[in-house]
This record gives structure tokens, C-alpha cells and sequence, in this order.
């Protein structure tokens, strides 16, 4: 069993991942500002203080520590693409800057894996209907991307026999949040439960727990074969299916009998989904379905 650290565990995104983590046997420690209330984690959770100011990012953070995940990230509330509001300076520090030195760390301390969660906002815009592969050349269109992008680089050029560093691109994460909190789609359904108007949309969705599927796949899989299988980038797609709004609510009205209208399709014709062929060939299987569960 290993011990992993987790920053931003209390995270939407991060909760997944620490217990995906402790179910497996390892044990876990996560980092924050603020530390969550007792009872937010299944299980024992270590907590550290700390945030993302390359200054801080210090080797100690990671004695005793065998793996890393990085899930931490500094955006205003609510938003990512545009998360750098008005302080975009700050923005590019924390998360970029601060990321590279914490990996950076995390290889000085001896720690041999390491994942970041990245995002496919790296692929920015594509040719209409162009499916994604991890071949695809970026060319991010927003600040988000472009940090992203650039850490993936940085951490990437960090590798070698002794540390792997691995970042998986992933895609609209859903799924129940924890105590006290609201998962994504809780506005969505309550603008469905008072019968306004919702715009279409289609979009790329994975469940949490498969998200957090990969993240162990990351820690856990035979090194050489990560590496062969992310060769030469270091990079995953992780994305699962693609999703019509009016799909997503379509299910929720058949399961809460709420007789609620529902959007227009959204033309998807021009979408660009991503090919997860890559990471599934290691071993990941996705639920391939939409899953409500907890979220009604």
C-alpha cells in the first residue's frame, strides 16, 4: 500500500480521488487552506496546511509520502475556463508556477508517481467534429488552457527512471459531492424544477469514481507500461460520454416524475469528443452511461 498526498482533496474533483484512494487500502493526506469538518472523508484523512505559492512548495511537504496527486486549483468560485477574473497575474502563479514547483518537490523528496489533473480545455479550438486524441496539437484559446497546457510540459520534462509524472486530461467531472456541498448540476435541475427556460448544450462527461478509477490506474499500473502507453507526452485523455442537456434532464424528469419541459437538442455535429482509447487500453473501464445516482 502506498501513501499518497492529494492536494485540494476536499475538492469537487478531489473527494473522488481520496476515496477512491482509501478504499483501495492506501492511506491519504491532503492539503488546503482551510481543513474540511470532521467527517467529510469515509475514513482517516491527514491534513496539512498549506496552499499553492511556489515559495511554500517545500520537500518536506512530502516525507513518507510514495505518491502524488495534484488536484488543487486556485480560479474564482464557480469558474475555470475565465477562473483568473480580474488578477490573471495570480492566477498563472499559483497555478502554474506553484504546480511545477510542487512536483518539482514531490521528485526531490523521492516520490516515484505522480499525477496532475489537467483538462481538455489544452486542445482548445479544433476543426468542427474532429474527435481528440492525445495527438491532437494543442492550441488552448483561454488563460485556463494555456496554464495547463504549460505545466503538463514542465512536469513531463521532469521524468525519468525514478519519477513518474503523468497528467490526464480530464473532462467535466460529475457525480455526488460531499456532506454540506452541491454537486454540479444542482442549479441545472432546480432551473428544471421551476420550469424556465434551459439553452441547449452537449458536452463530455465522466463520473468521479471513473475518474478517480484513473487516477489509481496512475499510481498503481507497471511503470514501463504507462510509460509506453502515454509515449511520448506523459498524457491521457479522460473523458467517458457525451452528453445532450436535454439527455441529462430528460432522466432526471423520468426519475423525479417532475413533467418538466425540456431543452432543444444542441447540434453536435461540430463538437470534438475525445478518444479515450489510449487509457482504456491500460485497463480503465468507464460506466459508459449516464449515473444519477446520489445526484436525485
Amino acid at each position: 500500500m502506498m501513501h499518497v498526498l492529494v492536494t485540494g482533496g476536499s475538492g469537487y474533483a478531489g473527494r473522488f480521488i481520496v476515496e477512491a484512494l482509501l478504499a483501495a487500502g492506501h492511506s491519504v493526506a491532503t492539503t488546503g487552506r482551510t481543513e474540511p469538518d470532521a467527517g467529510f472523508f469515509s475514513g482517516p484523512v491527514d491534513f496539512i496546511g498549506a496552499d499553492l505559492e511556489p515559495a511554500n512548495a517545500k520537500r518536506t511537504l512530502f516525507n513518507g509520502v510514495d505518491g502524488f496527486v495534484h488536484a488543487a486549483f486556485h480560479h474564482v468560485p464557480g469558474r475555470f475556463r475565465g477562473g483568473e477574473g480580474d488578477d490573471p497575474e495570480t492566477f498563472r502563479r499559483l497555478n502554474l508556477d506553484g504546480s511545477v514547483a510542487l512536483f518539482a518537490a514531490a521528485k526531490q523528496a523521492g516520490v516515484s508517481r505522480a499525477v496532475f489533473l489537467s483538462s481538455r480545455a489544452v486542445y482548445g479550438a479544433q476543426p468542427p467534429g474532429v474527435v481528440l486524441d492525445e495527438t491532437t496539437a494543442p492550441q488552448p484559446d483561454t488563460l485556463y488552457g494555456e496554464v495547463k497546457l504549460a505545466a503538463e510540459r514542465a512536469i513531463a520534462a521532469m521524468a525519468d527512471d525514478g519519477f513518474l509524472p503523468i497528467a490526464l486530461r480530464a473532462t467535466g467531472i460529475y457525480g455526488p459531492a460531499g456532506p454540506g456541498r452541491r454537486h454540479k448540476w444542482a442549479e441545472l435541475f432546480a432551473t428544471c424544477e421551476a420550469r424556465e427556460d434551459i439553452p441547449p448544450r452537449v458536452g463530455t462527461e465522466v463520473h468521479g469514481d471513473d475518474m478517480a478509477a484513473a487516477v489509481r490506474l496512475m499510481l498503481e499500473g507497471d511503470a514501463d507500461g504507462l510509460r509506453a502507453g502515454s509515449s511520448p507526452d506523459l498524457v491521457f485523455n479522460l473523458s467517458d460520454i457525451l452528453l445532450d442537456r436535454h439527455d441529462l434532464l430528460a432522466e432526471y424528469v423520468r426519475i423525479t416524475g417532475l413533467g418538466a419541459p425540456l431543452p432543444q437538442r444542441a447540434d453536435a455535429s461540430a463538437f470534438n469528443a475525445m478518444d479515450c482509447t489510449r487509457l482504456k487500453r491500460l485497463g480503465w473501464t468507464p460506466r459508459g452511461r449516464l449515473d444519477l445516482g446520489g445526484l436525485v
